[in-house]
């Protein structure tokens, strides 16, 4: 099966970059281009991460296009505390060879898809501020992709954020809603922080086997996430830190994993009390369905997609020493 071309969005911190491993060491997957926002760290450390994951995957090729710096509306609010103050664990690691594309992310977003039409498939990992910026600019954008898939919400109401809000889209609900109001069931599939909780959740014992890989992406993707698990033993209080984004680009690149979706009217909560929280309606008379949620995937593929994935040819991250 030929490999998946994508378009990445992301706000790369720890969990992002092993999304992004997924995506172009794992064979299943094209990367076309990679852009980036604001959301867990400031853009500028994003892009940075991203280009360092990428060379870790052994793709140093791949275009990175920085993009917003703040949500549309809201001051911004890093998650920091969850990622280390570099969004990768706070471990050092080295410069990247590339630098960033001149392009912004939000134009890049709109002509690779114009140059392709309906090839792309569009998956975005952080706050959805340069997808609504694009829609604004081109109200048809999410059909000129082939699928999007978004890491955004909690269908079952149970946040990491706030106790109902995931933190992509509580980050930026504003944006959050303009997507949802341009989304079809048919093109737009999420996976929120429901599914990560309940399918993703890697245990002592599968950072101790993902350590023992030895390679180079699988010490990268374990050490990333030291200060995750810290906040996972903390904090959300599950028996080991979650990974959100990779099993996201998980179910993009193997739509086969997911057990159980629904589709449904979603609508997304502005008001401080509730912000970021979806409104989930189910009733086809009252509101025609406008997105694909997924509920539960395979964790055993999940993983296995993952191990598989960091086990595989070394790829020395260049100015590790």
């Amino acid at each position: 099966m030929p490999a998946l071309p994508l378009i990445i969005d992301t706000d790369t911190g720890s969990d992002d970059a092993v999304a992004l491993l997924l995506a172009a060491a794992s064979g299943l997957g094209d990367v076309r281009a990679v852009t980036t926002v604001a959301g867990n760290v400031p853009v500028a450390t994003g892009t940075r991460n991203a280009l360092v994951s990428l060379q870790v995957a052994g793709h140093v090729d791949v275009p990175v296009h920085p993009g917003s710096e703040r949500p549309m509306t809201r001051t911004p609010s890093t998650a920091q505390q969850v990622h280390g103050q570099d969004g990768m664990g706070d471990i050092g690691l080295p410069d990247p060879l590339r630098s960033a594309e001149p392009e912004h992310a939000v134009d890049a977003l709109l002509s690779y898809p114009r140059r392709h039409p309906g090839e792309l498939t569009l998956v975005t990992l952080g706050p959805l501020t340069n997808i609504a910026a694009a829609l604004v600019r081109d109200s048809d954008l999410l059909t000129r992709y082939r699928h999007v898939y978004c890491m955004a919400g909690a269908a079952d109401m149970s946040g990491n954020i706030t106790a109902t809000a995931e933190y992509n889209a509580w980050a930026d609900p504003e944006a959050a809603r303009v997507v949802l109001r341009a989304a079809t069931p048919d093109k737009v599939t999420w996976i929120g922080w429901d599914v990560s909780r309940k399918d993703a959740v890697m245990t002592p014992e599968d950072q101790s086997r993902l350590e023992r890989l030895g390679t180079p992406m699988a010490i990268f993707a374990h050490r990333v996430n030291r200060t995750v698990a810290d906040w996972a033993r903390d904090v959300t209080g599950l028996a080991g830190y979650d990974l959100p984004d990779p099993v996201a680009m998980a179910v993009a690149l193997r739509p086969e994993l997911i057990i159980e979706r629904e589709q449904a009217h979603v609508d997304i909560a502005l008001g401080d009390e509730t912000r970021g929280q979806l409104i989930i309606d189910r009733r086809r008379a009252a509101h025609p369905p406008n997105v694909t949620l997924v509920r539960r995937v395979s964790e055993t593929g999940f993983k296995d997609l993952l191990f598989t994935t960091c086990a595989g040819a070394d790829r020395e991250l260049e100015g590790r020493r």
